[in-house]
């Protein structure tokens, strides 16, 4: 029996999955989700470590880890690190096979990736500069109008009159929003509003690169049922969106360091070569 892992440490949460493959099957057996807090080095450890106690198994039993997202450098106890682009490429054709390209927005970057049959990156695009269309923008938006991140995607559902969001600055939102409700706007539609233009936003970076279906959501935000009908309406497309879009990236990073712990295992270095100093 063999194990990989993939760490995930975002900006405001950290993911682990644990992989096996029997000789028989690649399969998940665990996930694990932390918040990352101020320390990033010992979320990634939480989170590795809450993932293996899930699988059932010890941090030494796993043959390999991968670390990948905006923390990945800090993962010490890890193998090596890969790109979010390529965790998320291969999570996303973990979960659908058919993607052909992955939207992903996370708590602070958006992008978008144009895969081939295989999972493998053909092109991508990536907002990492500016906030808008990512969970930091929601989570602004959710403070000025006084409601959790969680109640955002159901209650702008009922928004049937979307405001005009004129700009799609985090700076600049809060001004736009309160403006609205000074005016009277109903709270949902000013929400609507804002969702509307953060998809726009999402999709015109997206067609950088080819927008071909199946297309798969990714990521924190796609959680948001307010946010993913929005992206659909501007698409024209229903999104494939997995319970696990969550830990794509983690998923995708796990898939490579299996294929690692496989490598070694064909080599004749046995099972958990590379697990040495892995236990915290």
């Amino acid at each position: 029996m063999r194990y990989a892992a993939g760490v995930d440490v975002g900006s405001t949460q950290t993911k682990a999955v644990i992989m096996q493959d029997d000789g028989h099957e690649k399969k998940m057996i665990a996930t694990a989700l932390v918040d990352t807090g101020a320390n990033v080095q010992k979320a990634g450890g939480n989170g590795f470590a809450a993932a293996c106690k899930e699988a059932g198994i010890a941090p030494e039993q796993v043959g390999y880890v991968v670390g990948t997202g905006y923390g990945r450098y800090k993962i010490q106890f890890g193998n090596t690190q890969m790109t979010e682009i390529s965790c998320h490429a291969r999570g996303a054709h973990f979960l659908f096979p058919n993607t052909r390209t992955v939207i992903d927005m996370g708590g602070q970057d958006s992008k978008a990736i144009s895969i081939g049959p295989e999972g493998n990156v053909l092109d991508f695009v990536m907002n990492d500069k500016c906030a808008a269309g990512t969970g930091r923008f929601l989570g602004n938006a959710a403070d000025v109008l006084a409601m959790s991140l969680d109640d955002m995607g159901p209650f702008s559902l009922k928004g049937k009159n979307p405001v005009k969001i004129t700009t799609v600055c985090t700076v600049f939102v809060e001004s736009d929003i309160l403006s609205y409700l000074a005016q009277g706007k109903k709270a949902e539609d000013v929400l609507s509003g804002v969702n509307l233009a953060i998809a726009r936003r999402t999709v015109s970076l997206a067609r950088r690169v080819p927008v071909e279906p199946a297309i798969t959501m990714t990521g924190g935000v796609s959680r948001n049922v307010g946010m993913v009908k929005a992206l659909e309406d501007v698409l024209g497309v229903t999104l494939q969106i997995s319970p696990l879009a969550h830990f794509a990236g983690a998923i995708g990073a796990a898939m490579y360091a299996l294929e690692k712990v496989n490598e070694g295992s064909e080599a004749g270095n046995g099972e958990g070569a590379h697990a040495a100093n892995r236990g915290n």
